[in-house]
This record gives structure tokens, sequence and C-alpha cells, in this order.
């Protein structure tokens, strides 16, 4: 694994910390805002909102600028984002910061994301994902649990110094150790990589990122109040259990990173289904203390275990188009995450209590698992991803000999990609046949 994707995972390590550390910080920020603790869970989607729109917006804007470059401004703009929140006087200019800096953030995942799979072989795309969402779930680990320890003792305005802080951190490592990536030859063309949402396998896999991240982060986002007022816990015990679910993130992460390669639906099914049994047990057992624990740590592990999987998929079938593939990754699960917190918040509203949120989430996940089914049938099926955007785009200047049975066409922005990956010492991808069906064999040239 090259070394600038674990650059790349540890600048996310700033992002992820700043983009989960409400769930610490909720009640807190209500007091001193003078709002409800509902209102205050719209900073979560606030952040949320600006991911969706930001991730395919900022990667149309980029797409023709030196990735380097690009991903250097992004988290200048970010940690700025942080200085303006630390500051911020009133409710609404708290709100914009957040807006602000999940636009930075999103294009930040989105170039960074092309970028780390450009530097691997396709069979290793699931692996280089995993680094970058590793650098999630140690923020979940350290960043969120020590965030809400801040705000406990030195309040909530302090963790956004904290994270403005690791941002400079980030983009002295951005600056010195991530590589100057070359352009390719044939520049991206917007209009060729809009043609992948055509493909409505493009689009089951954004319905799936989208429910699978609502779900989980439907309850996580309310996890302090229920905590403290369903589990009985005191305010002290609400970082350690933070902690527990990064920890269980980490793990997740971990495994999934190493499976998903070769059973990519098979660790999309699994994730997914077990997310929705330990949302519906956390429903259910949330008043016992022990139980929510346990569970809030099993639940980090079924989230992130499928988050290498549901980045890889989309990587796959929208390979015509790297660069939007990150962004719609990126925006699916920033959808999820915004029409989570949302449906928590108002199921708290109508008086359901915290621990109803886990409900609402299980429902999320159920209807995941419908449409993995679905994307699995499709896939069994032998539909080839792809099939609209390779016909609207120029041969290659090298014929590839007829693909193998069973194995997509490759576009030709795969090459350039295979080119960018032996150019950053990723390596091309092996010469034997591979046992993943998502993986077409490498082409011979005549």
């Amino acid at each position: 694994m090259p070394l600038a994707v674990h650059i790349l995972g540890l600048s996310v390590f700033a992002l992820g910390t700043s983009e989960f550390m409400l769930s610490g910080l909720l009640p807190p920020i209500a007091r001193d805002m003078d709002v409800s603790i509902p209102t205050a869970g719209l900073l979560v989607s606030a952040f949320a909102i600006g991911m969706v729109v930001g991730a395919p917006l900022l990667a149309v804007a980029t797409l023709r600028l030196p990735r380097r470059t690009t991903l250097i401004a992004l988290i200048s703009v970010f940690g700025l984002g942080q200085i303006a929140g630390a500051l911020a006087p009133s409710y609404g200019v708290l709100f914009a910061s957040r807006v602000v800096s999940a636009f930075a953030c999103a294009g930040f995942w989105a170039v960074g994301a092309s970028v780390a799979v450009a530097m691997v072989p396709r069979t290793a795309r699931a692996r280089a994902m995993s680094v970058m969402i590793g650098g999630l779930s140690i923020a979940n680990v350290l960043g969120v649990p020590a965030g809400a320890f801040l705000g406990e003792h030195l309040g909530w305005r302090s963790a956004f110094w904290a994270v403005a802080v690791a941002s400079v951190i980030a983009l002295v490592g951005v600056v010195t150790l991530i590589p100057r990536i070359p352009l390719p030859e044939r520049r991206p063309e917007l209009r060729r990589e809009l043609t992948v949402y055509r493909d409505r396998e493009v689009w089951l896999a954004v319905a799936i990122t989208a429910l699978a991240g609502g779900a989980v982060f439907c309850a996580f986002s309310y996890m302090a109040p229920l905590l403290t007022d369903v589990s009985g816990l005191s305010d002290g015990w609400v970082p350690t259990v933070l902690a527990l679910f990064g920890l269980g993130a980490f793990l997740g992460t971990v495994v999934g990173g190493r499976y998903a390669d070769a059973h990519l639906f098979g660790v999309q099914l699994s994730g997914v289904t077990a997310s929705t049994v330990l949302l519906a047990g956390l429903a259910l057992a949330a008043s016992h203390a022990v139980a929510a624990v346990v569970l809030t740590f099993l639940l980090g592990f079924s989230a992130f275990y499928t988050a290498p999987a549901l980045n890889a998929r989309m990587f796959n079938v929208a390979a015509a188009a790297p660069t939007l593939a990150g962004a719609t990754a990126t925006a699916a699960f920033n959808a999820g995450n915004t029409a989570g917190p949302w449906l928590g918040g108002r199921v708290i509203d109508a008086g359901l209590g915290f621990a109803s949120t886990a409900w609402a989430g299980a429902a999320m996940a159920v209807v995941a698992i419908g449409l993995c089914a679905v994307a699995t049938r499709l896939h069994r099926g032998g539909e080839p991803h792809g099939r609209l955007v390779a016909a609207s785009v120029p041969a290659p200047r090298e014929r590839p000999a007829p693909p193998a049975p069973h194995s997509r066409p490759r576009h030709p922005e795969e090459y350039e990609r295979t080119a960018a990956a032996e150019a950053y010492g990723g390596g091309p991808a092996p010469r034997e046949h591979s046992t993943n069906p998502d993986a077409p064999e490498r082409p011979s040239h005549r």
C-alpha cells in the first residue's frame, strides 16, 4: 500500500473527528445556544447536507485541477471552518460553519478517494478504501471521545479548536508527503463521467450506502442523551462508550477491508443484517446500561465492517468516472447521515423517546437488506456494468483481447488508472485469474 494512501487516512482522522464529535457534544451545545437537543442535532444533518451537496460539486469544479493542490486547498478551508465554529456567537453562525466545513470535507473525501484508488490495482480497492475509512474509525476511537471529554471539562468550543490543530497537522502531512500526481494524457471530461448515472446499478449502490449509513447514525447521533437519560449512565461515561463504538468501528474496518475484495456482496449483506439486529436489540435493551454499552461497541463494528465493500462497489459500477465515483460514494453515505439524524429527531419530537431512534434505524436497515439482495441478483445475472458508458466513449488506441467469461469489459479510463497505479507504486493488477466476480482479468495487448 503506497505511503500516500496512509497519509490520506491520517488526514481523514481530522475530518472524521469533526463530523462525528457532535454526538457527544449535543447537550452542552443545546444549553449554550439555548436550543433543544433535536435542534442541536440538526448540526449533524447540516454537516451531512454539506457533504451531500459539496462532494459532487467540488468533484466537478476540480476535475481538471492538480490533485495535490486541490487536497491542500480543501484541508486548509476545512481548518478555517473549525476556527469559525469555535468562535461562533450564535446557532446560525455555528450552523453555517458546519456547512462550509462539510463542503471542504466532502471535496477532500472525493478527491482523496479517487487518488487512493488510482494508486492500487483493482483487486486492492477495498483495502485502499479501508485505510482511508480507518482514519474515520480512529477518529471514533480517539477523536470523538476526546471531543466529548474536552466538551465536559473545557467547554464544547475547545473541541473545535482541537480539530483545527489536527487540521494543521494534516495539512503539513499532505504538503510534505503526498506526491505530485500527473494529470492523465487524456484529460477527464465531465460529460463522459456523468453518463455513469444512466446505470441503474450505480443508483442501487447509492441507495444501499445511504440506507446502511443512515440506519446506524439515526441512533448514534443521539447516543449521548440515550446513554444518560435511558441507560442511566453518568455524563462521564459518554466518552468511554463513544470510544468503544470507535474501537468497534476500527476493528470492523480492518476485518471488512480484508474480506471485501473477495466477498463484496457477502460483506455487504452480512454487515447490514447485523446492524439491523443490533439496532433492534439496542431499542429493546437501552434501559440496561451493560447491554447498551456492549451493543454500541458491536454496532460500531457492523457499521464500518460494511463500509469498505460499499465504497469499493461504487468504484466498480462507476469505473468510467473515478472522480465522480468517489464523490458519489461520499454523497450517498452523507445522504444517509442527513436522513438518519433527521428521522431520529422526528421520532424524539413525537414523544417516543431516545430509544425509538434505534427502531427507526432498524427500519432503514431492513430496506437496505432488500436492496442488497436485488444488487446481488443483478450481478449474478451477468448484467455488464458501465454498458451505457462504454458505448459513448471512443475505444483506446490499443485493442485488448476479448474479455474472459463473466468479466466486465474494461473502460479506457481503467487503462489510465492502471498506468497511474504503476507510476505511483501500487503495481499492476495480477495476471492470474481472480476469484473475485467483480474483478476482470488483465487484458493482453497486441
